[in-house]
């Protein structure tokens, strides 16, 4: 009787989720965006199916859009620039959903300002330095006092400090503040390590105005830096790309952004992307292993994801994740340690 009750619920799920909606629905990451984007547009245009609807939002957008839950009010696909975390994935478990991990290319995070003014040289652990809430002074910690670069590291620009970049919910900042402010800085700064201070602690951003929270879209960052050239904005690496005529990456840690750089693990600041699939989903909303599929068109070398900033994956990345694609293995605790 039970078993009947289930197929029962399970059709009437799939009838109801196929009548209502004919279209895959994305969201999350704003650097996953354009390259998402350039696939739904293809799979659109490509095949006899409505073009997946891809909206932006953040990581952690997509991250717990996706397992917010089952049923078409609930997104098939979530995009993140940093990884799903052990907690995000509890969240899913205790919605009951499973998901499948894809990893699809690779970006870095920039520091960029407008090519109206000189390119900034800076260390990534004096970044974390000026940019991180709390440093130590006198044998404590504070918030943060330095008000220009030059107060960081007398050999930097006597310069205000004047950071636009993303909010708490998304993964270009999260994975910036891992890289920069806690793993460049804290955990090798002999006064935090004295102090005891926590690193983790570190991936806190400043509030008092040094660092600007602007908004998801990437793009409005770039505009901020097009009409004020003395500001500095943190992006993905393919919105640098893609306005490389008007904006300039600073150079970190003597390396400046590149796609070569960033594929060679040369230039430090940089991180996976992935997306995240609903299992339940994926029999019942169509066209999403055609979406799966439609990625491995387009992500390499010579390809358009690749003309549009993204960095690609090695032939063996590759190899695995098509296999997921295919297999769709659900994502466990233990893979994420």
């Amino acid at each position: 009787m039970l078993q009947k009750l289930l197929v029962a619920v399970l059709a009437t799920f799939a009838v109801s989720t196929a009548s209502a909606r004919d279209y895959i629905s994305i969201a999350g990451s704003s650097t996953v965006l354009p390259f998402a984007t350039i696939v739904a547009e293809q799979l659109g245009r490509n095949f006899n199916q409505k073009t997946p609807v891809v909206e932006s939002g953040g990581s952690s957008v997509g991250k717990k859009g996706v397992c917010d839950g089952t049923g078409l009010q609930y997104i098939d696909i979530g995009n993140a620039s940093s990884r799903m975390k052990v907690k995000e994935l509890e969240y899913c478990s205790k919605n009951g959903v499973q998901v499948t991990e894809i990893k699809v290319g690779y970006d870095g995070i920039v520091l960029a300002n407008s090519k109206e003014s000189p390119r900034l040289q800076i260390s990534l652990a004096d970044l974390g330095k000026a940019l991180t809430a709390k440093v130590p002074v006198n044998g404590e910690m504070v918030d943060n006092p330095y008000k220009t670069w030059k107060d960081v590291n007398p050999a930097l620009p006597d310069l205000a400090i004047k950071v636009y970049g993303p909010p708490t919910t998304s993964g270009t900042r999260a994975s910036f503040a891992e890289i920069v402010n806690e793993k460049a800085y804290c955990k090798k700064d002999k006064e935090v390590k004295a102090i005891g201070y926590k690193a983790k602690l570190c991936r806190a951003m400043r509030t008092d105005g040094a660092y600007v929270e602007a908004g998801e879209q990437d793009n409005l960052i770039v505009q901020k830096l097009q009409d004020d050239n003395d500001a500095f904005g943190i992006f993905g690496f393919s919105y640098l790309d893609q306005n490389s005529d008007t904006i300039q990456g600073a150079e970190l840690s003597g390396v400046v952004p590149s796609f070569d750089a960033i594929g060679d693990g040369s230039y430090k600041a940089s991180r996976a992307l992935f997306f995240y699939v609903k299992h339940s989903h994926v029999q019942v909303v169509p066209g999403i292993h055609a979406y799966m599929k439609e990625w491995t068109k387009h992500w390499g070398e010579d390809g358009s994801l690749a003309d549009a900033g993204m960095i690609p994956l090695g032939e063996t990345e590759k190899l695995e994740m098509i296999s997921r694609m295919e297999e769709l293995p659900v994502l466990t605790a233990d893979d994420l340690k």
